[in-house]
């Protein structure tokens, strides 16, 4: 068997405050039902800790209204630390996270209600939809985009969850190998070169870019396919600007986006890709690994500028953790999804306000 790509898992956020950056998350965009929380040691991941573990407190929340959720990490070792600079459109890495939204004008009533900062009005992107930047508490930002099909749920929230990223990219054909033939983006929505004016009030939107947007074409197979649903990554290149490195001289779990995390199914098939693709695993956590009530078995490799991927084939999975209802994935059809009623069933996980 190949392997299988379900979907983005989460979007990795260092901070130093997971409860605080948590309920906000979950008051702007509805990512209330928390899969896991866990204080521990991370020790696995010394290539970017600088050799060394260190103590941290994680939680992994989603939307049931369907995406990619949220791992929300801090550092209780050490202070977490910020990038010495304004990060930009077009510097190296993860820049932006992408919030679906069936509804944008209300998405906007709701933000701006809720007193998030908006970085621009509504506008419309190269390719026909709807979108708005905003920053979050910390200053991270995020594209509200309409997203008019693969949707879970449409309750309580105009918002689901992360439909997928922006990253900064030195040469946006070396990446799309990657993200093309590996990661299964293999439609090209746009390809455009210019001065956006649908930036406008995002730093450092007055620069010239190609920017392409990216997104799978297949509908999403394995256990969480209907939840996590359809995705889209931007890759965006500056051409006017020499391009700063978001991490550099910081640690992966410091403040910013950390990592782009996908819902897998058969690792060693995926590694062959990986290391066909000449971005082998960088580290490889095993096939053994717990984290709070979830197990199974997570990866990393690079992109091309050095942005963190992470790859995760879950192996157990709390569904209802009052009733003490784990579901153990192994020995389920890879390709199938999971009944609706299960999937459903986790919002019987959902932090209330």
């Amino acid at each position: 068997m190949s392997y299988i790509i379900s979907g983005i898992q989460q979007l990795g956020v260092g901070n130093t405050d997971v409860q605080k950056t948590f309920a906000w998350y979950r008051k702007a965009f509805g990512t209330n039902i928390k899969i896991f929380e866990e204080a521990a040691m991370a020790e696995l991941m010394l290539p970017y800790t600088a050799g060394k573990p260190h103590a941290r407190h994680a939680l992994l929340a989603v939307s049931m209204n369907g995406g990619g959720g949220f791992e929300i990490w801090q550092y209780t070792s050490r202070k977490a630390e910020n990038a010495a600079f304004l990060p930009q459109l077009g510097d190296l890495g993860i820049y932006a996270g992408k919030i679906k939204s069936y509804d944008i004008d209300a998405s906007y009533k709701h933000l701006k209600q809720f007193g998030a900062k908006l970085l621009t009005d509504i506008t419309t992107t190269p390719y026909g939809r709807k979108h708005f930047y905003i920053a979050d508490l910390w200053g991270n930002v995020f594209e509200i985009i309409e997203e008019r099909s693969s949707w879970f749920g449409k309750k309580d929230f105009s918002t689901g969850g992360v439909l997928g990223a922006v990253l900064g990219v030195s040469d946006i054909n070396r990446s799309l190998a990657l993200y093309q033939n590996v990661l299964g983006f293999d439609t090209v929505v746009s390809d455009n070169t210019d001065v956006f004016s649908d930036w406008k009030g995002v730093a450092g939107s007055e620069k010239k870019f190609r920017r392409v947007v990216l997104r799978n074409s297949k509908p999403r197979e394995g256990s969480f396919g209907p939840l996590l649903g359809d995705n889209e990554i931007e890759l965006v290149q500056a051409l006017d600007y020499t391009p700063k490195k978001i991490f550099e001289n910081r640690l992966w779990g410091d403040c910013g986006f950390i990592h782009l995390c996908f819902d897998i199914k058969n690792m060693k098939a995926l590694e062959n890709a990986c290391v066909r693709a000449g971005q082998p695993f960088t580290v490889d956590g095993g096939a053994g690994f717990e984290m709070g009530e979830a197990a199974g078995h997570f990866t990393y490799i690079e992109d091309p500028d050095g942005s963190l991927i992470e790859f995760v084939e879950t192996k157990k999975l709390p569904v209802v953790k009052k009733l003490g209802w784990y579901l153990d994935l192994r020995k389920r059809d890879p390709k199938k999804a999971l009944p609706m009623f299960i999937l459903k069933a986790l919002r019987f996980n959902k932090v209330k306000d």
